[in-house]
Order: C-alpha cells, then sequence, then structure tokens
C-alpha cells in the first residue's frame, strides 16, 4: 500500500469527506475508485469512492452509505492508500510524493534538517516542505539540491546548509 492522502474533515451535511492529498494533482487519486483506509489506530479496510469532486480546497469524497455529517466525522483523520500495484511504473529517478512524505532530510554535513511534511508543485517545480526544530524549511526538489533518495533507508540527502533560512 502506497498513503496518497488523509480524510481531513467532513464536508457539509450530506456525508461528504474533505481529502488532503498528497499527490502531485488534487485530482490524482479520483483515478482510484477503491481505496484502503485505516492508521496505526484502526484497521485498514478497502472501501469504494461513491463521487469525487475537485474544489477550490481541494478534494471531496463520497463514501456508499455515509449519508450525513456524523457518518462523515467518523473517518476524520484516517488515512487514504492504494495498492502500489495499481501505480504506473516509475523510472529510476522519478518518486511518487506519496513515498517522500514522512523521509528524513540529512545536509551533505550530516545535520538533520527534519522530515518531509508535503511537497507543493511552484510551476517551475517541486518543492519539498520539510518540518524540522527550527519550524519548516523548503527545498526545491531539483537536482542541485537534491543529491540522493534512499527509499530503502527513509532518507533525502540534500545539498542545502542547515541555517540557509537565516542567511536569506
Amino acid at each position: 500500500m502506497i498513503i496518497m492522502g488523509r480524510v481531513a474533515a467532513a464536508q457539509g451535511i450530506l456525508g461528504w469527506v474533505a481529502i488532503k492529498t498528497y499527490t502531485e494533482t488534487v485530482d490524482s487519486l479520483a483515478d482510484y475508485p477503491v481505496w484502503w483506509l485505516g492508521d496505526e489506530k484502526h484497521p485498514w479496510r478497502e472501501i469504494s469512492v461513491e463521487k469525487f469532486a475537485v474544489q477550490s480546497k481541494g478534494l471531496i469524497a463520497k463514501f456508499p452509505g455515509c449519508n450525513d455529517r456524523s457518518a462523515a466525522e467518523k473517518y476524520k483523520g484516517l488515512l487514504v492508500a492504494v495498492p502500489r500495484s495499481s501505480l504506473p511504473q516509475q523510472t529510476e529517478d522519478e518518486y511518487y510524493w506519496a513515498d517522500l512524505i514522512g523521509m528524513q532530510v540529512v545536509n551533505v554535513a550530516g545535520a538533520s534538517l527534519g522530515i518531509v511534511d508535503n511537497l507543493m508543485d511552484t510551476g517551475a517545480n517541486q518543492v519539498l516542505c520539510v518540518r524540522g526544530k527550527g519550524g519548516e524549511v523548503l527545498i526545491p526538489f531539483i537536482a542541485s539540491a537534491i543529491q540522493q533518495v534512499n527509499l530503502a533507508e527513509k532518507t533525502i540527502r540534500v545539498d542545502w546548509s542547515a541555517d540557509w533560512a537565516d542567511k536569506h
């Protein structure tokens, strides 16, 4: 399974849920009519998606049998995953955003900059949003900044100073 997002909140009074996606585009999850919902406290279960809609604030979804706000609120906080086998094969230097979320970011000097909390697309390139002790650090996902991505060790090595934000 690969984590593609999480249920952020109930949306409206008709049983819809708002989804915080960890995908490059907000509507990418709409390509998968069946999701897995769960987390470390709740067992994973397969669920079909009845309807999708993209709104200004992101993706909303409707699950079968979820017909009011109270029912939708029960899904809040659950992670959304899809089987890795259902995703297209990546080339060696391509990564799913969801694979990068939660990875440890270390610079070439060996200093830990934090954990990848999210990614965003600026139009020019993708940017890692790294949450560390000193707050959030934004690192462009470009060859000059990203030295190595090690999926097995869940680390990203970057050419980025720990105090870069203080200098600029």
